[in-house]
């Protein structure tokens, strides 16, 4: 037995990926009818309980909480349900061609009430009808009964296997419609182009609901644009109200990130869900029939000019966020200057006032000195009269005299000692 090194833990899940969420066969004629549900985080949950409510009522095992995908026998139905990651497919088959159109379709074997109460918002619904291809084409009086006389789209599809047509219009009951005619499909060819008309619709309406945010956003962007022009001008021109131009342009600065964070996740997801109609059309093989357009044709004068829409808008966004951050960059960069300029003028000032304070202080210790001499001469003068009174041979006045210059000295170098060891505490 060959032994192996421990498996990576993901090993087994990334092997089983490729073959998840395989197509559910379907023999000809029979009819499919396609639910895509967009869910918010919070009502997983009720999902799976609607689901499992399902599958208790018709006595099969329900798919398990963390599943994102689950097939079934519902009597004559099955069903097919899938989790993505914005919305939640439910497709549903039964065998048979039925009457009508579409009058008789899947959705008509469930429970009463069963669908209405799904939670979420429906986005996209689709009926499709598998039959034998009888004519070549078919003739368009029977295009015109399934799709009510309405503009078709369609091709041959599978390398010529089979055909497929619809008008992409919601329908009178909430639908839309897809006529597959079945030439030489086998069951699970045929089953995996059903799945892809159906997923090229749901993706088709993920992509396009960047649109009206497109079209909402195009008004304010437009705007911002004419307010930055106008800002920038007034850069330009050194209207002297730097401040109050940086400030307008940190409100224009706060719209355009809002803007940019209330509609980039939109704009990214349709991207991609765009690129992934793109490749389900492609796996679809069309050969044109004549004079009839291709869905390929169709979704290329149709979705690609919406697609354009929502990324040239993005695009705009972007770089009005970048040239709002260029404008602001360079007034912040002249108001720092002009700051700096009024701090080098206020500093000048400043060692002004200190020059003007020193010469000050120093004329005041000048006559400080003069005013502590005479106090203390005069001292010296009552003591030296005292002592000649006492009896001590000492002229008062030469004493008081000769002493004026010894405390004059002193008391100069006893201030300077004063001031210096300031001046030092200070510097510390």
């Amino acid at each position: 037995m060959l032994r192996l090194p421990p498996d990576h833990g993901e090993r087994f899940i990334l092997a089983d990926e490729v073959h998840a969420r395989p197509p559910e066969p379907m023999e000809t004629p029979s009819r499919a009818s396609y639910v895509a549900v967009m869910i918010e985080a919070e009502e997983r949950t009720r999902e799976h309980a609607h689901l499992t409510a399902l599958c208790e009522r018709f006595g099969v095992v329900p798919p398990p909480p963390q599943a994102s995908h689950y097939t079934a026998r519902l009597g004559p139905l099955r069903l097919k349900w899938e989790r993505h990651g914005e919305f939640s497919g439910f497709a549903f088959f039964i065998d048979g061609e039925g009457t009508g159109a579409y009058d008789e379709h899947a959705l008509g074997l469930l429970p009463d009430g069963w669908l209405a109460a799904l939670p979420g918002r429906t986005i996209m619904a689709a009926h499709a009808k598998l039959i034998g291809a009888q004519e070549q084409p078919p003739h368009s009086a029977m295009l015109a009964e399934h799709f009510d006389g309405n503009v078709v789209v369609g091709a041959e599809i599978g390398d010529g296997a089979g055909m497929a047509f619809t008008d992409f219009r919601i329908h009178a009951d909430g639908c839309t419609r897809f006529l597959i005619l079945d030439r030489r499909f086998t069951p699970r060819q045929a089953g995996r182009l059903v799945q892809r008309l159906f997923e090229i619709e749901a993706y088709r309406m993920m992509a396009l609901l960047a649109l009206p945010m497109a079209r909402r956003q195009a008004p304010r962007i437009l705007a911002i644009e004419r307010s930055l022009a106008t800002l920038t001008d007034a850069i330009a021109h050194n209207d002297a109200r730097d401040e109050a131009l940086l400030g307008e342009l940190t409100h224009l600065a706060a719209e355009v990130e809002s803007g940019l964070a209330a509609s980039q996740f939109r704009f990214g997801a349709s991207v991609a869900y765009s690129e992934l109609v793109r490749t389900r059309i492609a796996e679809l093989r069309e050969h044109r029939i004549a004079s009839m357009q291709t869905i390929e044709e169709f979704m290329a004068r149709r979705l690609t000019p919406a697609m354009a829409t929502c990324a040239s808008l993005a695009q705009r966004m972007r770089d009005v966020a970048q040239r709002i951050a260029r404008a602001s960059a360079l007034l912040s960069t002249r108001v720092d200057i002009a700051r700096q300029r009024q701090n080098q003028a206020l500093l000048a000032s400043m060692e002004r006032r200190a020059g003007l304070q020193l010469r000050l202080q120093q004329t005041v210790e000048g006559l400080s000195v003069a005013a502590i001499t005479y106090y203390v001469v005069g001292l010296i003068a009552y003591v030296v009269k005292a002592l000649s009174r006492a009896g001590m041979r000492i002229e008062p006045e030469v004493a008081t005299g000769l002493s004026i210059p010894v405390v004059l000295v002193l008391v100069a170098y006893g201030l300077r000692r004063v001031h210096s060891r300031i001046i030092t505490e200070g510097s510390r």
